[in-house]
């Protein structure tokens, strides 16, 4: 690796390549490979995903063994940039809080948080990301989104338990939606929060169906048909119980409105 980027500086020096020529190449890269202790390479890290797309590469817990995730964060995490680790079970949460004593477990979004070094270039963004939810059952996957949402640089708001059974909730919140940039919306059941936001605001609205529900909400495919369906225009809908894909979508969408302004 070392060896492939000297070469491409050199290029650069000799004018035979561009400084814009150096910045794609290098986007693709650097791929640190991981091994465990039989030599097998069990992970490929894009270290350089923040060059390509704006934001850097997220562990997904489920499947990885614990010390499989305390390599992989340790690698990370030494690059100064920051880790997020998603659906993290007990034990995992429990060793990388122990191993990363300054980072943020969040037990009901499953996730981990170790802040990067202070940047001299912070991300730029329009404005609020809020997050609604239907119900308290919402929660878990509406923390995921925050946490995600507020690693990638964008401030966050919450607003919790203003689902459609209760109507007069959300629609006293009206002042607080229209404040927001991108609102997510978080929703289990048959899904209709989404329909009853996005004919309230302006901003763009992200749907996350949830798989909370009774037995027809066939673990989140209702609220899912629902939200695809909805006949408030423009609506976005990711899935189910994705928060995090929720977040990234926002961030791209609060960076892009911010980059043309």
């Amino acid at each position: 690796m070392r060896d492939r980027v000297l070469r491409l500086l050199s290029e650069v020096a000799a004018g035979t390549a561009t400084p814009a020529d150096a910045l794609e190449r290098l986007a693709w890269l650097p791929v640190e490979e991981v091994a465990g202790n039989g030599g097998g390479v069990f992970a490929r890290l894009d270290h350089n995903r923040p060059v390509r797309q704006g934001q850097p590469e997220v562990v997904f817990g489920p499947g990885k063994t614990v010390p499989q995730l305390l390599e992989i964060g340790r690698r990370i995490a030494r690059r100064g940039e920051g880790l997020l680790v998603t659906r993290l079970e007990p034990e995992g949460l429990a060793a990388l809080s122990a191993e990363f004593p300054a980072g943020e477990a969040n037990t009901t979004a499953r996730t981990f948080l170790l802040a990067g070094e202070a940047s001299h270039d912070p991300p730029r963004v329009r404005g609020l990301v809020l997050v609604v939810t239907g119900g308290t059952g919402d929660l878990p996957v509406a923390e995921e989104a925050v946490v995600t949402a507020a690693a990638f640089g964008n401030p966050v708001d919450r607003l919790y338990d203003v689902g459609v059974a209760g109507i007069h909730r959300v629609l006293g919140e009206v002042p607080t939606l229209r404040e927001a940039a991108v609102v997510i919306v978080v929703a289990g059941m048959e899904g209709a929060l989404p329909s009853v936001v996005g004919g309230l605001v302006a901003s763009p609205v992200i749907a996350v169906p949830t798989s909370v529900g009774y037995g027809t909400s066939f673990g989140g495919v209702a609220p899912l048909l629902g939200m695809l369906n909805s006949c408030a225009a423009g609506i976005t809908v990711v899935n189910i119980d994705n928060g995090f894909g929720a977040a990234c979508a926002a961030t791209r969408i609060n960076s892009l409105a911010e980059s043309r302004e």
